[in-house]
């Protein structure tokens, strides 16, 4: 049976260190926080500039709803490929529980749009009201007016990170280019503003007031961690036989001869710590990976002449003196449905229709026409799911001794959608038993060919 690394629930930070329920993590450098900086700055790129991106005439990412339409750079996708959308989400689910069993939450720290953004707030807050010392002498202080300024500044810059962030947002539910213009001239719709203000008001909550209690109550993730991770998987840990007993000591001191581990219990892991834990009680429901207790230790280590490591990225098996392997049955299940699922996408994707057609038999049962032929009434509703313009020839199969009313072919704009109306008139000897099979086929004529059919019937007098 596999053994799982456990998840401990421990007191609140408040009661370690004084901030009243309130966690004030202090700044801090080093290499992980430095890689933090650059994939929040790129992320941040990607999501404030892929919105302003242009493919061809259009938008490049776009879900535009009220064309039921969701353009993905070249791909168009339509609500008859919800399944393949649908399969997105699946794949970054596994994505997830794959790099859970490498690397624990690794991406809750570096790459969790709660946590990029809760750092973002973090650093406007330094920005207005200083370090951590002076956040907490303020929150203590009576009022005044630097206390008032300070905190309308911060709360200034919540809100406009907060606003930018939600017109972005439903930038990409609406052209983000005629949203902006509408909201500059105040003609934007009244929804419009509906959802910027509720995106802003969801931002500046999330990110600025409630920061790690999403974490701890809202997202079910870190409650199920442990169940993916197994003595193999990377997680941040503490070196116990290194480091204990802890105890303070001058800089120069050789601690095992004052019978000390290197742990000098400075604190620091604790107060750069963005949801107040003490990583040396092992790991934790609410640490999210973040790696900030790392850089902390390393810095101060470093202030020692120790060596590095003391807190760090190992698995359970390292702690104890092993070597972890990749090749172990989680990992590589986990490995092999995400990349079945990706390749089942990317050959759906690849695969699916760019034309459709629908065919539509008229509701009435049959009618005569003045030369005594049967004739039934159909209605072919053809789209062009493609981003390029497409002749469609139309043909019905069956019908050689029939009287055909419809056109041999159609040009259809890219994502356009007709409907055509078709009938088709037999002679009463020629129906048989009174029904007959009618293959509609439509087939576009460029080098990426296809053909697409609908199967309908026609209906006729039974013939005794």
């Amino acid at each position: 049976m596999t053994q799982l690394i456990p998840a401990k629930q421990l007191e609140s930070s408040s009661a370690r260190d004084g901030t009243a329920g309130k966690i004030q993590p202090r700044s801090f450098t080093g290499r992980y926080r430095r890689l933090r900086i650059v994939g929040g700055t790129v992320l941040f790129a990607l999501y404030f500039g892929v919105a302003w991106m242009n493919w061809g005439e259009r938008q490049a990412v776009l879900w535009d709803l009220s064309e039921k339409k969701f353009h993905i750079f070249s791909a168009t996708f339509w609500p008859e490929d919800l399944v393949l959308l649908s399969a997105i989400l699946l794949i970054c689910a596994f994505g997830l529980f794959f790099l859970t069993a490498l690397a624990g939450r690794v991406w809750c720290g570096f790459a969790c749009p709660q946590s990029v953004w809760t750092w973002v707030f973090l650093w406007t807050e330094r920005l207005a009201e200083g370090d951590r010392s002076k956040r907490i002498k303020l929150d203590g202080a009576p009022l005044s007016f630097n206390k008032v300024a300070r905190r309308s500044y911060k709360h200034g810059l919540w809100l406009l990170v907060s606003l930018v962030t939600a017109i972005t947002f439903v930038g990409y539910f609406t052209p983000i280019r005629g949203l902006v213009g509408d909201i500059l001239t105040m003609e934007a719709s009244g929804w419009a503003v509906f959802w910027i203000l509720f995106f802003t008001a969801a931002t500046y909550l999330n990110a600025g007031w409630l920061r790690e209690k999403v974490c701890f109550h809202m997202c079910p993730y870190g409650r199920f961690q442990s169940s993916m991770v197994d003595p193999d998987s990377l997680v941040i840990a503490y070196d116990a036989v290194r480091g204990e007993p802890r105890g303070s000591r001058r800089k120069d001191s050789e601690p095992r001869t004052d019978r000390l581990g290197d742990c000098i219990d400075c604190q620091m892991c604790v107060q750069v710590c963005p949801t107040g834990i003490d990583i040396r009680d092992g790991l934790q429901m609410e640490c999210i990976g973040c790696a900030a207790c790392i850089d902390a230790c390393d810095s101060i280590m470093d202030k020692m002449g120790y060596e590095r490591g003391l807190v760090r990225y190992a698995s359970e098996r390292q702690l104890n003196g092993g070597t972890s392997t990749l090749l172990r049955p989680r990992l590589l299940g986990y490995f092999g449905i995400l990349a079945l699922m990706v390749g089942l996408f990317s050959w759906g994707v690849a695969s699916r229709p760019l034309v459709t057609l629908d065919v539509e038999r008229d509701r009435g049962m049959y009618r005569f026409t003045s030369e005594g032929q049967v004739e039934n009434s159909y209605l072919l509703k053809l789209t062009n799911k493609s981003n390029r313009g497409q002749f469609l020839t139309i043909m019905a199969g069956g019908v050689e001794r029939a009287t055909v009313t419809g056109p041999d072919g159609i040009t259809l704009a890219p994502g356009e959608k007709t409907e055509i109306p078709f009938s088709i008139a037999f002679h009463p000897a020629d129906i048989g038993s009174g029904t007959t099979d009618i293959v509609f086929e439509v087939s576009t004529e460029d080098r990426h060919g296809e053909l697409v059919t609908e199967t309908s019937t026609f209906i006729g007098p039974q013939i005794n």
